[in-house]
């Protein structure tokens, strides 16, 4: 036990001037007496002599074998043991384990500190997952922070694919009214295709875009996250701060409520370095540092072909939009950002959908659905048409003088047919006749003549065959007077 040079002196005071022994000393002052005896230096302290051990035999195999495996698991260990003859248990060699296993050696960090308008660093952080429309997707928070004054800048987002890493810096950029000379990022194969050691090949989307605002982006190490701690900093106070309590409504009122903490909130925090001054102060200062922006900014749509179904239909990220029927079959270049999709055909845009971000939705523009309804409409009209001129040549006739006068050829082709139907072909063809010769022009007075016609023809006498069981077909005729006598 330690104690005190205050209370060191007060033993020694008790012992010489009051002459107190080492137990009054002890009771009175709370202490043991060991300490008492070791102040007053009455007593050495003990030596520990260790006895010999069982174990100590296979000590030199356990020091050996952990010398070559450091990570190997006392579990092991204790089989290996045992097929050696070793009689004690598990627990025996975890202790010895313990104390015999070498010490990884702590590593020490370089602290840096970033030049004024140099460096920004960028990460994503998962959120939770929401419910959408056919299932549910997760959210996910993108975050850039400047290195030097602090600033950060984050909005949420359903993808993490490379358009959508293009669109958040290029958004950022534009929030921060310019850019560092670099962009410090992780290792995601968003940003990065490839890596051989210090070789990398950025994703080409990503280096457009870093091409056109001449950033240079640099990578940390991998499995090296201290590298890029102040944007982790970063999302762990964005987290505490503002995400504690949040309830998603939809994608627009979070990334509105982020936009209110990133210019309030995180900006009036003191800077964490620099004492007396704010983010927002240090923010002022490094802004005319930036790299100003190149006017226009970088494109950051996703572009890629696609084919157009036989329903009218092309799929993208999992949903289908619609585009006008007579695309069928033909290969579209389809635009899409976060807030609306884009087809295009030969620099023509044919269809235009607000991005929809369910799963296995339909997207359907209900000017491509009445098309395709009354192409298909025309397309039965013209069938019946045509089977009605086969089989009644004379209605060609009709229809021309339909034509003359400018009628509504489906709406009459489909009451003729279904005249044609109900009273048979030969009824139809007499009426179509009479109707030519007549001059008449109302479809409806087709209908009239064909039910005119089957009033008024005279039904034929169908014989009807007799039985197999009767023999003689001949009915001697009686007088059938007797059953009009009243009397009867």
């Amino acid at each position: 036990m330690t104690v005190s040079a205050e209370l060191e002196a007060e033993i020694h005071r008790l012992s010489a001037v009051e002459r107190w022994p080492p137990g009054t000393i002890a009771r009175q002052l709370a202490i043991h007496i060991d300490v008492v005896h070791r102040v007053l230096g009455l007593q050495a302290p003990p030596q520990h002599v260790r006895k010999g051990s069982f174990v100590d035999d296979y000590v030199p195999f356990m020091r050996e074998t952990l010398a070559r495996w450091p990570t190997l698991r006392s579990t092991r260990l204790f089989d290996m043991l045992k097929e050696r003859g070793f009689p004690g248990s598990p627990r025996t060699v975890r202790e010895h384990v313990a104390r015999l296993r070498p010490r990884r050696e702590r590593e020490a960090f370089l602290r840096t500190t970033p030049l004024i308008g140099e460096q920004s660093q960028i990460d994503w952080a998962f959120i939770q997952n929401v419910n959408v429309d056919g299932g549910q997707r997760p959210l996910w928070m993108f975050v850039i922070v400047l290195s030097w004054s602090r600033a950060m800048w984050c909005e949420l987002c359903f993808t993490m694919d490379a358009a959508s890493v293009a669109r958040s810096l290029v958004r950022a950029a534009r929030a921060f009214d310019g850019v560092t000379r670099q962009w410090l990022f992780d290792n995601p194969k968003t940003i990065v295709v490839d890596r051989v050691g210090e070789a990398v090949r950025f994703h080409p989307l990503l280096l457009s875009t870093t091409t056109a605002l001449r950033v240079q982006p640099r990578l940390c190490a991998p499995r090296r996250a201290n590298e890029k701690g102040k944007v982790e900093r970063a999302i762990r106070f964005v987290r505490e701060r503002a995400l504690v309590d949040f309830v998603f409504k939809d994608i627009d009122d979070g990334n509105e409520r982020l936009q209110r903490f990133c210019t309030g909130v995180a900006l009036d925090r003191p800077h964490p370095t620099l004492p007396g001054r704010t983010v927002r102060d240090c923010l002022d200062e490094e802004r005319p540092r930036l790299l100003s922006l190149v006017e226009p900014l970088p494109l950051t749509e996703e572009q890629r072909s696609v084919i157009v179904d036989k329903t009218a239909f092309i799929r993208f990220d999992n949903n289908d939009y619609s585009v006008p029927h007579n695309l069928v079959g033909r290969t579209l270049t389809l635009i899409a950002c976060d807030r609306e999709v884009r087809l295009v055909e030969v620099g023509e845009q044919v269809a235009r959908h607000k991005r929809c971000f369910g799963r296995r939705q339909t997207v359907e523009n209900p000017e491509h659905r009445r098309a395709l309804v009354e192409v298909k409409r025309r397309a039965k009209d013209g069938i019946k048409r045509d089977q009605l001129c086969k089989g009644v040549p004379a209605f060609q006739l009709v229809l021309e003088r339909w034509l003359e006068e400018g009628r509504n050829i489906g709406v009459a082709v489909a009451r003729a047919s279904n005249a044609c139907d109900d009273y048979g072909v030969d009824v139809f063809a007499a009426a179509v006749d009479e109707f030519v010769s007549r001059g008449l022009v109302d479809p409806a007075a087709l209908g009239a003549l064909c039910d005119h016609i089957q009033r008024h023809r005279k039904p034929r006498a169908t014989p009807a065959p007799a039985p197999h069981h009767v023999d003689d077909r001949d009915v001697t005729p009686h007088d059938l007077g007797g059953y009009d006598d009243p009397e009867d």
